[in-house]
C-alpha cells in the first residue's frame, strides 16, 4: 500500500465508532428525503398551494381599494354615524374619474353589488354621468344630483366595508350573516339565508349515504372475509367492477333506470305493484341511491381489511365457552371491527360532502348539495370570494371529523389496551 493509503486508512480508524455511526445515519436520511422530495413538492403545488389559495381567497378584498384608493383613504378616518365631508365626495369623483380611463369601474362595482344589492347600478351609472370633475366643493351636491343612493349612509358603509385589504364579507356570508350599518353582525335577510339550510341539507344525505353504505356493507365484507379465497376472489372482482366504470356513466345509468319510464317503473308495473311511475329520480331518493351505489366499495374495502384481520379462533371460544352465536357476534366479532367502521364511514362521509356531479344529474333543485354553489360561484357568476369561503367552512368541518376520528380511535385504543 502507498503512504497515504495508508495514512488515510490510519485516519479512518482514528474517528470514533460514534461519529461515523452519525455520518452514516446521516446519510441514510440524506437519501431518503431525497426518495420523498418528488412527493412532497407534488402534494405542495397540487394539494397544499390550492387549499391555501382557497383559504387566502375566502379573506382576500383588494378590488375596491385598488379602483378606489382616495375614497378608501378618506372613509380610514370617517366615524360611520353621518354622511362623510366634502372631501370624501371629491376623493370619490376623482377616484370614479380615473377608473372609467382605466376602464376599471366594473370590478368595484361588481365587488360592492355582492355586499349592497344595486351598487352596480350606482357606480356605473354615477361614472357615466360624471362628465368632468366637479367645482371645489360641490362634489357632495353634484354626485347626490347623479344618484341619491350618495346620500344614504348604507352607500358609504358598503365602501368603507369593503376597503380591505382583508374581510370576514365572504366568510360571514357563508354562515348567513352580515354586517349592518353600524358594523354589528346580524343575521341575514330571510330571502338571502340559504346556505346554513344547504349545508345542513349536506351533512343529512351524507350522514344517510353513510349509513346505506354501512347496513349494505357489513355483509359483504363479512362474506369476503370469511369464504374460501376461489369465492372471496370473485366477489371481490365485483365490489371492485365499479372503479372501472366512469362516474358520470355510473350516475346517468341510475337516470335510465329510475326514470318514470325506465326499468324500475316498469318492472313493478309489469309485476302489478303499482299503477303509475313512482317518482324515484330528480330527488332525494335518487340521490341517495345513486351515492351509496358510487360510494359503497370505500365503505366495504375498509371494513374487509378490518374482518380479515380477526382470527376465526374468537367465536370459536365464545361458542366452546357457550355463547350463542348472536352473542358471540355482538360481544366478540363486533368490537373487534370498529375500527373498520369507523374508517369506512368517515371515508364515505367526507367523501359524500364534497359530492357535485351525482346530486346535480339525479338531485333535484331541493336536494342540491354545498358542492353544487361552490362550482356556481366559480364558474357562472365568478364570486371567488364567497366559492372559497363555502369551501373553507367544507373543509373545516371535514377537518374536525377527522380530528373526532382521530380522538376516537385513540380513547379506544387506550380502553382496550387497559383492558388486556
Amino acid at each position: 500500500m502507498t503512504t497515504a493509503s495508508l495514512t488515510g486508512a490510519n485516519a479512518a480508524a482514528n474517528v470514533p465508532l460514534k461519529r461515523r455511526l452519525k455520518r452514516a445515519e446521516r446519510a441514510r436520511q440524506l437519501k431518503a428525503l431525497a426518495l420523498v422530495v418528488p412527493l412532497l413538492l407534488f402534494l405542495l403545488f397540487t394539494f397544499a398551494g390550492p387549499i391555501a389559495g382557497m383559504l387566502w381567497r375566502a379573506v382576500d378584498d383588494h378590488e375596491v381599494r385598488r379602483v378606489l384608493p382616495q375614497t378608501v383613504a378618506a372613509l380610514a378616518s370617517w366615524d360611520g354615524k353621518d354622511l362623510p365631508d366634502e372631501n370624501t365626495y371629491a376623493a370619490l369623483a376623482s377616484d370614479i374619474q380615473a377608473a372609467r380611463t382605466a376602464g376599471t369601474v366594473a370590478i368595484a362595482a361588481k365587488r360592492l353589488n355582492y355586499a349592497l344589492n344595486g351598487f352596480r347600478t350606482i357606480l356605473t351609472s354615477t361614472a357615466r354621468n360624471l362628465k368632468a370633475m366637479p367645482e371645489p366643493g360641490t362634489a357632495r351636491e353634484t354626485l347626490g344630483k347623479i344618484n341619491a343612493a350618495w346620500r344614504d349612509r348604507a352607500t358609504w358603509t358598503t365602501i368603507r366595508n369593503a376597503s380591505g385589504p382583508l374581510t370576514s364579507f365572504y366568510l360571514l356570508g357563508a354562515l348567513d350573516l352580515v354586517r349592518n350599518a353600524d358594523g354589528a353582525i346580524v343575521a341575514a335577510p330571510s330571502d338571502q339565508a340559504i346556505y346554513r339550510e344547504v349545508f345542513a341539507r349536506t351533512f343529512l344525505i351524507s350522514l344517510g349515504v353513510t349509513v346505506l353504505c354501512l347496513i349494505l356493507g357489513f355483509p359483504v365484507a363479512y362474506l369476503l372475509a370469511t369464504l374460501p379465497p376461489g369465492r372471496s376472489n370473485l366477489l371481490m372482482i365485483f365490489v371492485l367492477l365499479p372503479f372501472w366504470t366512469s362516474l358520470l356513466v355510473r350516475t346517468c345509468a341510475w337516470i335510465v333506470l329510475l326514470q318514470s319510464k325506465g326499468i324500475v317503473n316498469d318492472s313493478l308495473h309489469w309485476l302489478g305493484i303499482i299503477d303509475e311511475p313512482l317518482r324515484l329520480i330528480y330527488n332525494r331518493f335518487g340521490v341517495c341511491v345513486a351515492m351509496t351505489h358510487v360510494l359503497l366499495p370505500f365503505m366495504i374495502l375498509p371494513l374487509y381489511s378490518s374482518m380479515k384481520a380477526i382470527s376465526p379462533a374468537y367465536m370459536r371460544a365464545a361458542a366452546s365457552l357457550g355463547a350463542p352465536p348472536l352473542t358471540a357476534f355482538l360481544r366478540i366479532y363486533l368490537p373487534q371491527t370498529l375500527p373498520g367502521i369507523g374508517a369506512g364511514s368517515l371515508l364515505v362521509f367526507i367523501l359524500a360532502l364534497g359530492y357535485y356531479i351525482t346530486p346535480a344529474l339525479v338531485g333535484g333543485a331541493a336536494d342540491q348539495m354545498i358542492s353544487y354553489f361552490i362550482a356556481l360561484y366559480t364558474t357562472e357568476t365568478a364570486n371567488w370570494g364567497l366559492a372559497s369561503a363555502l369551501g373553507a367552512v367544507l373543509l373545516l368541518a371535514t377537518i374536525l371529523l377527522a380530528l373526532v376520528y382521530g380522538k376516537l380511535v385513540q380513547g379506544q385504543q387506550v380502553t382496550g389496551g387497559m383492558k388486556n
